[in-house]
């Protein structure tokens, strides 16, 4: 009987199979929709849709450059278990999926799921990475890859593969001593995880919030407000009866004591945070609450900006910018960071606390 198109989808849907696995099955059982079934469970290729529900928030970051360094790709490839990620043939298809990438252009995860398969040429991407999850026997996610090109790019795997960094710089000389420089900048963006290149990177609007964080979280901690200030918030508090008595006990005997919080309530504690949430427009316009936040503001962006972290393998306490520019001296021709990509296995996914050995006995058991 003539198979169509319908039908392949239904039984795609059905089994989790690829699109040609379902085809063939479909074609080698005369359209008969269970025994299709049974074809490709003896195939192994019914399995995926099952672990599909299965969470993956292990597995491992794959690096690649290309032999002239001005290409690289990183991917993030999630097994259910790090005992998988470790496997030597999940870390071969891995490395396979990122030679790929890096040898063609993807405008995006779909066009690359659909894309033939430079690993299995008879199958696309999503049909061959649907075997592998029936091979290996645990659900496999590509969660998501970068491709970046620039004048010399460098790759640096921290953790056996628990977090990817990759660099880019423009420079005129593609020299050892530049790619150790960067290769250096790539483990200080794996150990100190910034989220900028340099300030100029931040748009207003996020400057604008990540000061209103800055702001806020002053506010929402008393104690460390400047001492007009927080004298003011604690005789509004007392004035008010937003302490009970033996808090106002409290204060009054442990008042010029440095540890006063310990010794107040969290109510008490919290009715300075809303009195002093309450006065923020004052505060805002007050010198020394002005000079507090831009202090921790400056203090913020140092941390989140790359060239404004403390080079972690200076002596001298110099920064990653300044690092730049002496390497960069020091060799006779340009150098500057673009752009770094950092991939960390599993960030912002569902982990499970799994027992492995009550695992392996209900396994038993069953």
């Amino acid at each position: 009987m003539a198979i169509t198109a319908a039908d392949v989808k239904k039984l795609r849907e059905m089994t989790g199979a690829g699109m040609m696995d379902c085809k063939k099955a479909l074609g080698e059982t005369d359209g008969d929709f269970d025994a299709a079934i049974e074809f490709l469970r003896k195939k192994g290729l019914a399995t995926a849709e099952k672990k599909a529900g299965r969470i993956a928030a292990e597995g491992i970051v794959c690096t690649v450059v290309s032999d002239d360094d001005k290409t690289a790709t990183i991917i993030e490839v999630n097994s259910e278990t790090d005992f998988v990620a470790k496997n030597e043939v999940f870390q071969t298809y891995v490395k396979g999926l990122a030679d790929q990438i890096n040898k063609n252009d993807y405008a995006d995860m779909a066009a690359f799921m659909a894309a033939k398969s430079e690993i299995d040429p008879s199958a696309t991407v999503e049909e061959h990475h649907k075997a592998m999850v029936a091979k290996i026997g645990e659900n496999l996610t590509i969660r998501r890859f970068e491709k970046v090109s620039a004048d010399v790019v460098v790759s640096y795997i921290h953790m056996g593969g628990k977090i990817g960094v990759l660099v880019e710089a423009e420079s005129d000389s593609s020299s050892d001593a530049i790619k150790e420089a960067m290769k250096n900048i790539a483990m200080q963006v794996a150990a100190m995880n910034p989220q900028y290149v340099d300030r100029e990177e931040i748009d207003a609007a996020t400057l604008a919030k990540e000061k209103e964080i800055v702001v806020d979280s002053s506010l929402a901690d008393p104690a460390t407000l400047p001492k007009p200030i927080l004298n003011a918030v604690i005789a509004e508090a007392i004035e008010k009866n937003a302490w009970n008595d033996e808090d106002k006990a409290a204060y009054e005997e442990q008042k010029n004591n440095k540890f006063l919080f310990n010794f107040l309530s969290e109510e008490a504690k919290q009715a300075l945070r809303d009195i002093a949430a309450a006065h923020k427009a004052e505060y805002l316009g007050n010198k020394i609450f002005a000079g507090l936040v831009e202090g921790r503001f400056a203090k913020h962006l140092k941390e989140i900006c790359l060239l404004d972290q403390t080079y972690v393998k200076a002596e001298d306490k110099e920064n990653v910018a300044q690092y730049i520019a002496k390497v960069a001296k020091e060799n006779g021709g340009s150098f500057a960071v673009k752009k770094f990509v950092r991939f960390e296995t599993g960030e912002g996914l569902e982990k499970k606390n799994e027992d492995f050995a009550a695992e392996v006995a209900a396994q038993m058991n069953k």
